[in-house]
């Protein structure tokens, strides 16, 4: 494990300032354990009391901050009964009497009048607190928090941690983000801190210690393969390591072929981290963010997008608020897989008769096969598609990972505002005399949306520039057709033969 509070140093000069501040982060990053962590040093520097504890409890609660306040009470004595501290270090036995609304502010200034230290409060999950209870929580904090000049005992510092930044508290709270107000209680933090992912030498660094546990090893592709696939995200990246060494059983030097099976796995498998993120997908809010992104479009902004793409990135689902893109290949393939189940129910077509005698997987058959499907359930599905803009790129996804994912896999780029979705097809295969090959076939998704231009042009362009980082000499261009003016259903799937500008010959298919 690396050394969790150096992913953060800022949380400990802000505690060591008395400040009160925000760590958020998508789940299972490492939030707790960097809180625990830095709780138990800080304590043992003889210098602060301070306590993690966690808010979860408070979720049944809702507004009932009475309740809350209760459960919440009752989380910091139980944290502080587990902690080994000396009796000197301890709240009271009992807490004082006060009125509702008032009792976690009383509570802990008499806690802080008795310590001989500073004490310190973190408090994880702070998302759990709901409505009323979270107003009430964070307004008896800020009570307190300012009453500190005047000599009022308080905790001399505050971390309130979880997956969201304060002002989408606020939003759930019924405040509104973008408007300031001195006696809020969202005004209680100085600093907002995002714990981030790993870096490459980072992930190199935690995976050298089971190298140098147990002499086993990872290659240097490998351990950029872990990087490319994951981008730091701290769950993914161990859950690879756990597939690959534990699950998969292998013991000798981790190549990257293993790790590609245990990604494979990992998502087959749907482990619970990846079905939380998937269960936001059907959340209004997250439609509006990762729709547009799919389908390789331009949102439609207003007064709310910047906060719900600031909600999608404390997610985890996106990478940046600036560029909408998704936060890794990993997310990339759950996405589509996840939205395209539906459609791949509908594909009958049996994927080994896809694979030719010399053991190549046959693409122009597969596109042909992709017409009949369209003609036959392309309606219906993008009538029953909940991301209509992206109905077309989720469907053929969809289709082609019914067919390739048995034997091959696929590799899948897109962005906001590319109006395109990449697609690269890796199938291995082995020839007659034993030799082991990789057939790789590119292929470029469009729409032709209502009232724009024949998109084959930028198409073609792009396709070329795709096929040239792959260093392909050949691809295929797939346009959708979405107009009003697009031609009956039963008469699309027209096949052509096109010239790049750098002068390769793609095959292009109009449905």
């Amino acid at each position: 494990m690396l050394p969790p509070t150096e992913r953060l140093p800022q949380a400990r000069e802000l505690i060591e300032m008395d400040r009160y501040f925000v760590v958020h982060a998508p789940r299972q990053t490492g939030k707790t354990t960097m809180l625990r962590t830095l709780a138990s040093e800080l304590t043992a520097e003889g210098d602060i009391a301070a306590l993690m504890f966690s808010c979860e409890e408070t979720k049944v609660a809702g507004d009932d901050f009475t309740a809350a306040e209760s459960i919440l009470l009752g989380s910091i004595r139980e944290a502080a009964e587990r902690s080994g501290w000396p009796e000197e270090l301890m709240p009271p036995d009992s807490w004082p009497q006060s009125p509702p609304g008032t009792r976690v502010r009383t509570a802990l200034s008499e806690w802080c009048r008795r310590c001989p230290r500073r004490v310190v409060l973190l408090l994880d999950e702070i998302d759990a607190l709901q409505g009323n209870s979270m107003v009430s929580i964070l307004s008896q904090l800020r009570a307190g928090h300012n009453a500190r000049h005047e000599g009022y005992p308080f905790p001399a510092s505050v971390v309130l941690c979880g997956l969201r930044d304060l002002r989408d508290y606020k939003v759930a709270s019924g405040g509104e983000p973008g408007r300031s107000n001195p006696a809020s209680p969202f005004n209680i933090v100085a600093e907002s801190l995002r714990l981030g992912d790993f870096t490459a030498d980072e992930i190199a660094e935690l995976y050298d210690q089971h190298t140098q546990e147990t002499g086993q090893e990872f290659t240097k592709d490998a351990l950029e393969r872990v990087f490319e696939l994951t981008q730091g995200q701290p769950w993914l990246v161990n859950a690879l390591a756990f597939e690959t060494i534990l699950q998969i059983g292998t013991t000798a030097t981790i190549t990257i072929g293993q790790v590609e099976e245990a990604k494979e796995r990992l998502i087959r498998k749907r482990a619970t981290h990846l079905d939380a993120l998937v269960a936001r997908l059907r959340e209004l809010r997250v439609e509006r963010v990762i729709e547009p992104i799919l389908a390789g479009t331009w949102p439609d902004i207003d007064t709310s997008f910047d906060d719900d793409v600031s909600y999608v990135h404390d997610l985890g689902l996106i990478r940046g608020t600036r560029e909408l893109e998704i936060a890794n290949p990993i997310y990339r393939e759950v996405l589509l897989r996840v939205l395209g189940h539906r459609t791949e129910r509908f594909v009958q077509a049996d994927p080994r008769s896809f694979v030719l005698p010399d053991g190549r997987f046959d693409m122009p058959r597969l596109l042909e096969e992709f017409v009949v499907f369209w003609r036959e359930h392309g309606e219906v599905l993008i009538r029953q598609e909940g991301y209509h803009e992206a109905a077309c790129q989720i469907i053929l996804m969809a289709f082609l990972h019914r067919l390739v994912n048995g034997g091959g896999q696929l590799d899948r780029e897109y962005a906001a505002g590319t109006k395109r979705l990449d697609v690269l097809v890796r199938w291995p295969f082995t020839d007659s005399e034993g030799g082991r090959h990789l057939q790789r076939e590119a292929m470029e998704l469009k729409v032709w949306r209502a009232g724009e231009n024949d998109p084959m042009p930028d198409g073609l362009a792009q396709l070329d520039r795709y096929l040239d980082r792959l260093t392909l000499t050949t691809g295929s261009l797939v346009i959708f057709d979405r107009r009003p003016e697009a031609p009956p259903w039963k008469e699309r799937g027209g096949f052509d033969q096109a010239t790049t500008p750098s002068g390769r010959q793609v095959t292009v298919l109009r449905v």
